[in-house]
């Protein structure tokens, strides 16, 4: 008899080319199921994402994006992984000898897998809630600990983009910092022996704003005029070491300030810049333990003497206290300044390279100062004795006095040298027909250097003996004597156990996306699959260095192409750079592709930059920064463009208009119905349009900004395309241009480069790469659409407890939705700041606080949260307005209730209480029961006073006794 069927046997069969493949991608990354979906989109009154792009997305603008491009169908994990395996095995690995800022090292296994790997900490957002940020800046506070010990300066910031950017950033700060009568001259002097590439960029940033750039071989001293700024090389470009302190000592005679690019692991071994006058210092942290990646991401670092401590840029990680007068750190001074000065800002900087900060500071942690001292010592032994080497077989070695470098002379036959190296398997570099450089680093062994004695043509039959006979090639009056990484944190953890430990309390001390949604509007929190993720560590990705030959890095630069390809096709744009590492400095790329445009064309006199007053506080600083003159677009009641005022002041600039920056969907959550009519209107009278990308995951296969009427686009690739944001970066920030700008993309011809590597940050772009991989053009629009439906859900919840501020004609939001506090505030005295910090009690983080509209909060899901992540965050926010109620009651009074008492620690929850409202509401609003996996986050500090910490600026790490 045969057995009776069951439902298994009887239900529709699937393909075998089906059940081969497994569930697609695009099920992993978003978060709703097909029921949950349904429910969501019952809650906004439609039953289709079809139905909801029809009543949300202006059909002016929608061309169902994709559908024509060259995109490849989506690939599974397993495909997309052999993929770039393949791609990787293109890449030849060699051992990097070329320096120029970009040296080879290790990253200790045990901060790769707990950092670099782990997403406790490649998911955490920019620590803007800083009571529930406590271990990342503490990560950045050894880190600015360690770069000011080193350097000798008493101030460090939490990172810089690159080298390169940093010099730039140095260059304008001694410019802001100057005395009032030098600083007006416009010319900066910089040594010739700058890194090539650090020239290249000071050119393009120093152009727009006026700055005439000296380059000048400052070993003959300086030269005659009047100048506000120095920039020396510590060692230089070439290796060599000399004492910089006449040259800073006749600048400042002169009354200008002096900046130093070092070499971090040299002033190991080193006396430091700031122990010989120096104003600012500067330079990389890669060689701490950061992968080459092919030139990016790595931290760069900038300090500063105490004076100018108010004038550095991008973050600063300060020591304040909290509401229990317990030790706290925050971002202190003018952190995202741009947003609060806007045109008045003195830098674009917003993302930050804190992953890679984090990794850098850890390293130190790691090895401490004598396994840091022993590193260099290693290092300029390796380069020392190969010197030696080269001297006994009659090469001319050109410098008597480096750290790591050599340069060796040849006679026409560099490039017989450099090859023969090359076969060896090691890369070195040609300098000209004559010379050769050879770097040396934490990689290098006796056989790396007997293979390039090999590659000249020497060889040494006793290496132990040259290297008992050779000196230290250090010039005895600069060797460093003062202590450095004093504080206990660079002691403490010699044994990887007690490193383990450290890396888990810090990460305990912060909520990241692997314990809770982030919903913070405009930042676009989603998923980073590890499948994306696990490429970026393979060596053949990692161990890149950025000069290699063209050859060496086939697979790399495949990469590259497809995905400036798959970018262009998404967005509608003919051409893309990957070059810009941040999405302010794809601001400023597309801006100063636009004034190369109009310059050309013989109309240098464009220089107006019409920003609406809702746009990205970066908009108006770039703009700045490339030489435009901004004016301001006023929003009209529902949150878009007033066309009205557009056409006012398009009328009295039309002579001048350069551009309009416009960010679409709007800063304010809104898909704009006029936007090809604004856009028209600009190109009528001459000026070009830039779309700024920072909402394109709204957009993606729905609309292209550059088929809607878009003349340039930056994209951010750590939010629309997943690279992770790290607790603050890496960022990536492309810039996408039509046909005729694409000329005057970065380091082109037209424009110079604006980052340090030509590819920016290579070394996270197999991220996005296997996100478009995976996901294909239906996965895309997908996920867009599930974002929209989820921003509309939480509206559509959230509507009746807290009103919507913005939304178009049909009352539906893009990606975003604004809950406006304003009037809850005003007749209740519970301000944002309370909502925001009441929700890390409930276990959550908050949206995006008083941007763009000061007293609100903007709430973005994404389309990588389920329903049930999503209604916590909503049953959250209507407990809290349970609670708000309640003050407004007069049960609580404004000053002591719930929500100003937030957060609650462990440690206030149990000492004296004398509130009105009780300890277990405090703890656990949810009415959750205590001991109960119930995913209870501990904030470790109370609410942080900022002021206080603002007044007594304190950016190093404490005595261990302060953090009691």
């Amino acid at each position: 008899m045969s057995p009776t069927p069951t439902s298994a046997t009887t239900a529709p069969r699937e393909s075998l080319v089906s059940l081969e493949r497994g569930v697609a991608f695009v099920e992993r990354h978003v978060g709703p199921r097909e029921d949950e979906l349904a429910t969501m989109l019952a809650a906004i009154g439609l039953d289709s994402l079809d139905a909801l792009a029809d009543a949300t997305v202006p059909a002016s603008i929608r061309d169902r994006a994709g559908e024509a491009t060259g995109l490849p169908a989506p690939a599974s994990e397993q495909e997309m992984l052999a993929e770039l395996r393949a791609l990787a095995e293109r890449n030849t690995l060699t051992v990097p000898m070329i320096g120029l800022g970009y040296s080879g090292t290790v990253t200790p296994p045990v901060i790769r897998r707990h950092v670099l790997e782990n997403p406790a900490w490649y998911t955490a957002y920019t620590p803007y809630q800083p009571e529930i940020s406590q271990g990342r800046l503490e990560a950045l506070l050894t880190f600015q600990t360690a770069v000011a010990d080193l350097t000798g300066l008493p101030v460090a910031g939490a990172s810089l983009l690159d080298e390169a950017t940093a010099a730039a950033e140095a260059m304008t700060l001694l410019r802001r910092a100057g005395k009032a009568g030098t600083s007006r001259s416009p010319r900066f002097v910089v040594d010739a022996d700058t890194l090539p590439r650090t020239l290249e960029v000071l050119a393009t940033r120093a152009a727009p704003l006026g700055i005439e750039l000296v380059v000048a071989d400052l070993a003959a001293g300086l030269p005659d005029g009047e100048l506000f700024g120095v920039l020396l090389s510590y060692p230089g470009a070439s290796g060599a070491v000399s004492d910089p302190t006449a040259l800073i000592e006749a600048a400042h005679e002169r009354g200008a300030l002096v900046a130093v690019a070092a070499d971090l692991l040299a002033l190991t071994l080193l006396r430091p810049p700031g122990e010989l006058g120096a104003d600012a210092v500067l330079g990389t942290t890669q060689r701490f333990g950061v992968p080459l990646g092919f030139g990016g991401p790595h931290a760069a670092y900038l300090s500063v003497r105490q004076e100018f401590s108010r004038q550095l840029p991008g973050r600063l990680v300060g020591m304040s206290r909290d509401a229990d007068g317990h030790p706290a750190l925050r971002l202190a001074l003018q952190t995202r300044e741009q947003h609060i000065r806007r045109e008045k800002a003195t830098s674009n900087i917003c993302t930050a390279q804190v992953l890679l900060a984090v990794v850098a500071a850890c390293y130190a942690v790691h090895h401490g100062p004598d396994g840091l001292r022993r590193i260099a010592t290693r290092a300029h032994r390796m380069a020392a004795v190969l010197a030696a080497g080269l001297r006994a077989g009659g090469v001319e070695v050109v410098h008597d006095a480096f750290f790591d470098t050599v340069q060796a002379r040849v006679p026409g036959r560099a490039g017989h040298v450099v090859d023969a190296a090359h076969d060896a398997g090691i890369l070195l570099r040609r300098v000209d027909d004559d010379v050769v450089g050879i770097a040396c680093s934490e990689l290098t062994t006796v056989a790396h250097v007997e293979a390039v004695w090999a590659a000249f043509g020497v060889a040494v039959e006793d290496v132990a003996a040259l290297d008992a006979a050779t000196a230290d090639a250090l010039p005895g009056g600069l060797v460093r004597e003062s202590e450095y990484l004093t504080h206990e944190v660079f002691h403490a953890h010699r044994s990887e156990t007690s490193l383990m430990r450290w890396l888990r309390r810090l990460a305990d001390a912060d909520l990241a996306l692997d314990r809770t949604m982030i919903p913070l509007g405009s930042c676009t929190m989603k998923l980073n699959a590890t499948a994306e993720m696990e490429p970026i560590t393979w060596p053949e990705f990692a161990d890149l260095h950025p000069h290699a030959p063209a050859a060496d890095a086939a697979g790399t630069l495949e990469l590259v192409a497809q995905l400036e390809r798959w970018l262009a096709e998404l967005t509608g744009y003919a051409a893309v750079s990957l070059q810009p590492n941040a999405g302010s400095q794809g601001e400023f790329a597309g801006l100063l592709a636009i004034a190369a445009y109009h310059r050309d064309r013989g109309e240098a006199h464009r220089d107006v930059c019409l920003i609406p007053a809702s746009a990205h506080g970066t908009n108006a600083a770039s703009a700045v920064m490339a030489g435009m003159r901004v004016v301001v677009v006023a929003t009209g009641p529902g949150g878009d463009v007033d066309l009205d005022d557009l056409r006012a002041k398009i009328a009295a600039h039309r002579e001048n208009l350069a551009a309009l920056m416009i960010t679409y969907p709007s800063t304010h959550g809104v898909y704009e119905a006029a936007v090809r009519e604004v856009c028209d209107a600009v190109h009528e009278a001459g000026g070009q349009v830039y779309v700024d990308g920072a909402n394109l995951n709204a957009l993606v296969g729905l609309a292209r900004p550059g088929a809607f009427g878009g003349d340039v686009s930056h994209l951010n690739l750590h939010k629309t395309f997943c690279i992770p944001h790290g607790g603050g970066g890496p960022g990536v920030g492309p810039v996408a241009v039509a046909e005729h700008l694409a000329p005057y993309l970065p380091g082109r011809g037209k424009v110079g480069a604006v980052s340090a590597a030509e590819y920016g940050s290579p070394g996270v772009l197999p991220i996005s790469w296997a996100y478009i991989r995976m996901m294909g053009v239906d996965g895309l629009r997908r996920a867009t659409l599930t974002a929209v439906a989820a921003a509309n859900y939480v509206a559509a919840r959230l509507r009746e407890h807290y009103p919507v501020l913005y939304s178009g004609a049909d009352g539906r939001v893009a990606h975003e939705c604004i809950l406006d506090l304003r009037a809850i505030t005003k007749s209740t005295g519970v301000t944002v700041d309370d909502v925001a910090k009441r929700l890390a009690d409930y276990g959550l983080h908050a949206p995006t606080m008083s941007f763009p509209v000061a007293g609100t909060l903007m709430v973005e899901p994404t389309e990588s949260e389920d329903l049930a992540e999503i209604d916590r965050f909503v049953d959250a926010m209507i407990g809290i307005r349970g609670e708000i109620d309640r003050v407004a009651s007069g049960e609580w009074p404004v000053e002591d209730n719930p929500l100003r008492g937030a957060p609650h620690t462990a440690a206030c929850l149990t000492d004296k209480w004398d509130h009105p409202y009780p300890r277990q509401l405090a703890a656990y609003p949810t009415g959750a029961t205590p001991g109960v996996h119930d995913r209870k986050v501990w904030p470790p500090v109370r609410r942080i006073d900022g002021a206080h910490g603002d007044r007594n600026l304190v950016c190093s790490c404490q005595p261990v006794s302060a953090y009691a």
